[in-house]
C-alpha cells in the first residue's frame, strides 16, 4: 500500500541524509527523492489510485514527507556551502609561495636611461617638452624657412596648418632658451615622428635625445670631446669613431658621429650599408640665426647641439639587426633584456 511504500522512504532517506559528506552525494539524493523523476513524484502519481475515502490522509502523509524531505536538502545544503565557505579563506601554510611574474623596462627605455645617466654626469640637465607641436617651434625658429628645401628631409605629420607631430626633440631647445638665459647645458628625450618608409633602418615614430649647451667662448673641440666621451663610456674605450661635415639648418658648421659598425665588424652589411661604419648622430655649432629667433646675443654666446635616435643606439649595442623588432612587443625578444 501508498501508506506502507511513505514509510519506507521515510526511513531510507533518514538513513542517506545522514551519511552526507559533500555537495556530489546531497546532489544525488536530491536527484533520488526530490526530482521530476525520483521516489516522491512517483508517490504522489500513485495517489490516484488510493480509495476516495483515504486520499486525505494519504495526501498528508505525501505532503508531510515532502516536507521532511525538503528540510533536510536545504538544511545539508546550507552547511555544506558554509563549509566550502570557511576552506576558501584557509592558508595552507606547507605550499610553495606563488612566484609573480614581474614586467621589466623595454630595451629602448634601459638604453634611454644609460645615456640620461651619462649625459647627467657630464652636468647636462634633463627636460622633455610636447610632442604636439608648432610649426614654427619645429621649423621656423630653427631657421627652417617656409620654403626652404631642407623641411623636406623630413617628411611631416601634419595635424593642421600650423601643428604637427614634431620631427625631432629640437623644438625642446627652443623652449628651453626662450625660459632661461645662459648658460644652458641640458638633454632631451623623447618620441619623434616622420612619415619615413618603414624598413630594417627606418620607422615612422622613434626615440631621440637632443642636447644643447650654450654659453660663452663654447667650442667645436669641447662638442668632439663631449660626444666621444659619451661614446666611449656608452660603448666601449677602444671605440673607432670618425665625424663627417654635414648640414642641418639649425647649426653651422654641422657634422655627423659614426662608429664603427658592431653588426659586421666593419666589414658591411644591410644595417650599415655596405660600408662599415654606421652613424649613430649628428651634431654641430648653434647657428647664430637660432639664437637670434630665441633672444639670445650670437656676439655673446656660442653653444653646440647634437641628436642621436635611441633605435639606432640600441641596434649597435645590442648586435640587433632590424629596427622593427623594438616595436612588434614580441616577448621572445623582449626578454632577452
Amino acid at each position: 500500500m501508498l501508506t506502507e511504500e511513505i514509510q519506507q522512504i521515510r526511513k531510507e532517506s533518514d538513513k542517506d541524509f545522514s551519511s552526507v559528506e559533500d555537495v556530489r552525494k546531497l546532489e544525488e539524493l536530491r536527484i533520488k527523492y526530490l526530482s521530476r523523476n525520483g521516489l516522491l513524484a512517483q508517490l504522489f502519481d500513485g495517489l490516484k489510485d488510493v480509495p476516495k475515502e483515504e486520499k486525505p490522509s494519504v495526501g498528508k502523509d505525501l505532503n508531510e514527507l515532502r516536507k521532511s524531505l525538503t528540510e533536510k536538502y536545504n538544511s545539508l545544503k546550507s552547511s555544506l556551502d558554509d563549509k566550502a565557505d570557511q576552506s576558501k579563506d584557509e592558508i595552507d601554510l606547507t605550499l610553495p609561495g606563488t612566484k609573480r611574474v614581474i614586467g621589466s623596462k623595454h630595451i629602448i627605455i634601459q638604453t634611454l636611461d644609460e645615456i640620461k645617466s651619462i649625459f647627467k654626469g657630464m652636468g647636462f640637465s634633463v627636460f622633455e617638452g610636447p610632442e604636439l607641436e608648432s610649426d614654427y617651434n619645429n621649423f621656423g625658429a630653427l631657421n627652417f624657412p617656409h620654403d626652404h628645401p631642407a623641411r623636406d628631409m623630413q617628411d611631416t605629420f601634419f595635424v593642421s596648418k600650423d601643428f604637427l607631430l614634431r620631427t625631432h626633440t629640437s623644438p625642446v631647445q627652443v623652449r628651453i632658451m626662450n625660459k632661461y638665459k645662459p648658460p644652458v647645458r641640458a638633454i632631451m628625450p623623447g618620441l619623434a615622428y616622420r612619415n619615413e618608409a618603414i624598413n630594417a633602418r627606418s620607422y615612422c615614430v622613434f626615440h631621440q635625445v637632443e642636447g644643447l649647451y650654450v654659453d660663452t667662448d663654447v667650442t667645436f673641440a669641447e662638442l668632439k670631446g663631449t660626444l666621444v666621451s659619451f661614446a666611449k663610456q656608452f660603448y666601449m674605450d677602444d671605440l673607432k669613431y670618425r665625424f663627417r661635415p654635414s648640414f642641418f639648418p639649425f647649426t653651422e658648421p654641422s657634422a655627423e658621429m659614426d662608429i664603427t659598425c658592431f653588426i659586421c665588424k666593419g666589414q658591411g652589411c644591410k644595417i650599415c650599408k655596405k660600408t662599415g661604419w654606421l652613424e649613430i648622430l649628428g651634431c654641430g655649432m648653434v647657428d647664430p640665426n637660432v639664437f637670434k629667433n630665441v633672444g639670445y646675443d650670437s656676439e655673446k654666446y656660442t653653444g653646440y647641439a647634437f641628436g642621436m635616435g635611441i633605435e639606432r643606439i640600441a641596434l649597435l649595442k645590442y648586435g640587433i639587426d632590424d629596427i622593427r623588432r623594438f616595436f612588434e612587443n614580441d616577448l621572445r625578444f623582449l626578454k632577452q633584456f
